[in-house]
């Protein structure tokens, strides 16, 4: 398994990152190379979503299915695809009244079996380093909402 979770603090009150987070159409504003839109249902549980990314030549779509939606705390999905399977989500910590924390985790399954599992160890320090930096990019998004 490939298990990550980084988190970036905000300065918000945790319903302003709630929002901002699970605004999905917007999520390109923020998330490096990654487009979101919801293909089934309204956005909350159970509903489906595609995250089409597409850094440099590499390009694939993420399909997911929100099983936990608990506003303004938790999110999760299922990542149902053929490339990308596992679990995912991010919570929202309040740190006051006008402070939150966002935490962004991915429990993934490598694909391709052993070659997956050696490529993540050649491309998992560059995948980090583009969460982190989307999540500094979330961070200016939710804050320009207040």
């Amino acid at each position: 398994m490939i298990d990550v979770v980084e988190r970036v603090d905000v300065v918000a009150p945790a319903a302003v990152v709630w929002a901002a987070v699970t605004d999905w159409h917007n999520q390109g504003v923020w998330m490096l190379g990654t487009r979101v839109r919801v293909t089934s249902g309204d956005g909350r549980l159970g509903s489906r979503l595609a995250a089409r990314t597409a850094v440099g030549p590499l390009r694939f779509t993420d399909r997911m299915e929100i099983t936990r939606w608990e506003p303004p705390v938790a999110c999760e999905v299922a990542h149902v695809g053929r490339l990308v399977r596992g679990t995912g989500g991010f919570r929202v910590e309040p740190r006051g009244v006008s402070r939150s924390t966002l935490v962004w985790w991915e429990r993934l399954v490598p694909p391709l079996g052993p070659l997956g599992a050696v490529a993540w160890r050649l491309t998992g320090p560059a995948f980090r380093l583009g969460v982190r930096h989307s999540l500094r990019r979330f961070a200016d998004f939710a804050e320009s909402r207040v």
